[in-house]
């Protein structure tokens, strides 16, 4: 494991229960990410979404990978201490439900990078099936 929470809280500031990202495995400043997410019976949304059949929401899911993405940009010197605000949301596809007990493999690729603002193509996995996909715009701030 490259970084835990508490690396976590130092690069981007979103804390709980609204951190969801949890580890970061593999990092590239600037370039890419995978990290993950352990999706856990006690997260405060299945409490709603659905309590006779818990699944993550998909917003949450999109939330989760510009999380990932925003570690990778503001890890780059350049943009340390920024903030990453979503710009947009391209081509969201949800594949398969996620559920307490999954560990979300999210992987982040900035596709492209400027001073003020990116995109990213962006995947969730669990285990080896693909989750979610979509393209995540962002401006920083």
């Amino acid at each position: 494991m490259l970084m835990n929470k508490d690396d976590i809280k130092k690069i981007i500031p979103h804390r709980e229960p609204f951190l969801l990202v949890d580890e970061v495995l593999e990092l590239e400043p600037g370039k890419s990410i995978t990290a993950v997410k352990h999706v856990s019976a006690d997260e405060y949304y299945f409490q709603g979404h659905f309590p006779q059949e818990p699944v993550m929401p998909g917003v949450l899911i999109v939330e989760t990978l510009a999380q990932a993405g925003a570690i990778a940009v503001l890890s780059m010197e350049d943009h340390k201490g920024k903030t990453a605000y979503f710009g947009g949301i391209k081509e969201a596809k949800f594949k398969r439900k996620v559920v307490p007990g999954d560990d979300l493999i999210l992987k982040v690729t900035m596709d492209k990078l400027r001073s003020r603002a990116g995109t990213g193509s962006c995947e969730a996995y669990v285990g080896d099936e693909l989750a979610c996909k979509c393209q995540v715009l962002f401006m920083l701030g």
